[in-house]
């Protein structure tokens, strides 16, 4: 008997009800290494700390107390299991249900609701008409790239006048509310550019026009929304002493500039390779964006019902990915809605037409699939893998069985299945000009990377 076997009955509104049932031996099994853990802890007399055998654990402690500790431990990997099993695409939080903790020699029985990607009724999906633009680089790109360059081949030398916008200060300020120094509101030999916008609004604005020895006081009040609550809204002031005004000196565009700053012997050589890089780039951009478009096109002839709690279930996973990446960078969501000064639900308005599109285009990648009978193997895994292995440093073997230990080998087989299928729409569709898409109402790649797509 499999550790885990479920059965599966559809729902309205695209969701399924998955019954799953674990072996008894499974049980057992986790059982046994929650008991472990807990008598790790554990001094019973006749036993080294740690070596406490797990029916003697049991006993101790009770079975329905280990067993509860067990499952809660263990549903996480049955529920993987059970959808795995049940062969879904799942969408959204589930309304997971365990029932009784079995008796000995009884397996465990749970269920799950959840919604599921739609089944798509496929249309045309080989040889769709999709708008390409040309690559080009624009002579203001060119020139944008070499002013950034410039820019970071500057120097700064000490100006006898007072200060302006684009200049640099060097400044020693003392912050004051109510008449009292506050915390965070000193500093010393500060550098601040005029004009960048780094400081607090209003800051450098008062400091146009004051030279080097002179002393300004500088009034203004923080914005409602500044990160120090003492400080959100308040009036104070900064007593500053200006000791230095420096003025940034930008090189002439010229045949030295471009042997000194990139290797070139000429201005016009260092124009021509910033502008093939950006033809290069934009190649690569046209490319995906042309995978996406037709990709699109596909969809488009395509039939999928799309439930709107299902729609909403995707913008919130969208939503809680999103607050995930940003935990990494140290942004919780309550700082983030600061910032946005949307509330959660008008974000998650704003992410259903992506989780509508994600939704489309899934379903329609996953009938494809089926449709071609894509067949992913170990080798074709490996292939796959192999760059990844490069950078990292190691075997594609040894990725494919940290794949397959872990679990996650069937996701990677479904991903690499999904990703053979767009190259299919990809590679057979048939480029026009993004001028004829648009009066004919296909999607197109957009002519530069600001403008939207259709």
């Amino acid at each position: 008997m499999s550790a885990l076997t479920t059965t599966t009955t559809e729902l309205p509104e695209s969701r399924v009800r998955v019954e799953a049932q674990v072996s008894p031996d499974e049980v057992q099994k986790s059982l046994e290494r929650a008991a472990r853990a807990i008598g790790r802890d554990m001094r019973i007399p006749g036993f080294r700390q740690g070596k406490v055998p797990a029916p003697v654990i049991i006993q101790r402690v009770g079975r329905e107390v280990v067993l509860d500790e067990a499952v809660r431990d263990t549903i996480p990997k049955w529920y993987v299991d059970a959808i795995d099993e049940a062969g879904i695409s799942p969408v959204g939080d589930p309304d997971l249900d365990i029932g009784d903790l079995p008796e000995v020699g009884e397996p465990l029985s749970f269920t799950i609701e959840i919604g599921v990607l739609p089944e798509a009724k496929l249309g045309t999906y080989k040889g769709v008409e999709v708008g390409r633009a040309e690559p080009a680089a624009a002579d203001e790109d060119v020139q944008a790239e070499l002013d950034q360059l410039r820019e970071r081949s500057g120097t700064l030398e000490t100006a006898d006048r007072p200060a302006k916008t684009g200049d640099f200060t060097v400044i020693d300020f003392l912050g004051k509310k109510d008449g009292e120094p506050f915390e965070g509101g000193e500093g010393r030999d500060f550098p601040l550019e005029l004009g960048s916008g780094r400081y607090i609004p209003g800051f450098e604005e008062q400091l146009e026009g004051a030279s080097a020895g002179d002393e300004v006081l500088v009034e203004l009040t923080f914005p409602e929304d500044y990160q120090a609550e003492n400080l959100a809204g308040e009036a104070v002031t900064f007593e500053v002493t200006v000791k230095e005004v420096k003025e940034k000196k930008l090189p002439e565009l010229d045949d030295e500039f471009a042997e000194t700053a990139a290797g070139f012997d000429s201005i016009d050589e260092l124009r021509e390779d910033i502008a093939s890089r950006l033809r290069e780039r934009e190649e690569e951009r046209i490319e995906r964006a042309f995978r996406d478009a037709a990709l699109d096109a596909a969809v488009a002839e395509a039939t999928i019902e799309l439930p709107d709690a299902l729609i909403e279930a995707r913008a919130k996973e969208l939503w809680d990915r999103m607050l995930h990446q940003l935990s990494h960078q140290g942004i919780s969501k309550e700082i983030y809605l600061q910032i946005s000064q949307k509330t959660e639900e008008e974000l998650l308005a704003e992410a259903r037409p992506d989780a509508e599109t994600q939704l489309k285009r899934d379903a329609v990648l996953k009938a494809i699939v089926a449709a071609e009978g894509f067949d992913i193997t170990d080798a074709d895994l490996l292939e796959a893998l192999e760059p990844t292995a490069q950078a990292q440093q190691t075997k594609p073997k040894k990725l494919l069985d940290k794949l397959k230990s872990s679990g996650r080998v069937d996701e990677a087989r479904e991903d690499l299945a999904q990703r053979r299928a767009l190259d299919l729409v990809a590679d057979q569709a048939v480029a026009i000009s993004v001028a004829d898409a648009q009066k004919q109402g296909k999607p197109f790649t957009p002519e530069r990377e600001d403008e939207p797509g259709a």
